[in-house]
């Protein structure tokens, strides 16, 4: 027999969105205590515009599921 078991559909956003607020905290807590050495560009990169990305990305899967 087959049995389908459910799954939750927001598993992987909530590990995605774990993903990005450990990055976000490292860079975010590096770049407070001045020890980052990345340029930046880079570390501003990290803080938003990765976040921004991944929202919108969320945004229009579940618009997109039925």
């Amino acid at each position: 027999m087959n049995h389908a078991t459910k799954r939750n559909r927001l598993l992987p956003w909530l590990i995605g969105l774990a993903i990005n607020l450990a990055a976000i905290a490292f860079v975010g807590g590096r770049m407070y205590a001045g020890e980052c050495p990345a340029p930046t560009v880079l570390e501003l990169g990290v803080l938003l515009v990765v976040p921004v990305v991944y929202l919108g990305l969320m945004y229009l899967t579940f618009v997109s599921q039925d």
